[in-house]
């Protein structure tokens, strides 16, 4: 089964297709429109192995978007010890979920 390495959000992901992704919050469409990646780093099937520099040219993944959420939330404290110094924050990182539905290669 073929794989690819992606760069989207700021990240590298190994994907495979009909796999779900979840992903750094990226500029959406409405819900059931396709995104297409187009930076594809490493393409692997069983016979081929194609590295890019840095990319490689023609390739493109499409996936189809699912929709936004958000991951649980992390508690950030800071404390300073004999000055009275307590400060709580909360985070919750916004992820983007994505099908992978196919991955298209030059050749």
């Amino acid at each position: 089964m073929p794989f690819v390495v992606i760069r989207a959000g700021g990240k590298q992901y190994l994907v495979r297709p009909q796999q779900k992704l979840n992903i750094e919050k990226i500029p959406t469409p409405a819900k059931g429109k396709d995104i297409k990646f187009d930076e594809v780093l490493l393409y692997e099937d069983d016979k081929i192995l194609e590295i890019g520099h840095p990319l490689i040219k023609g390739a493109r993944v499409n996936g189809e978007f699912l929709g936004t959420q958000k991951a649980k939330k992390v508690i950030v404290f800071r404390y300073h010890s004999k000055t009275r110094y307590r400060k709580k924050k909360g985070h919750r990182q916004p992820y983007t979920t994505v099908l992978i539905k196919e991955i298209q290669i030059r050749k």
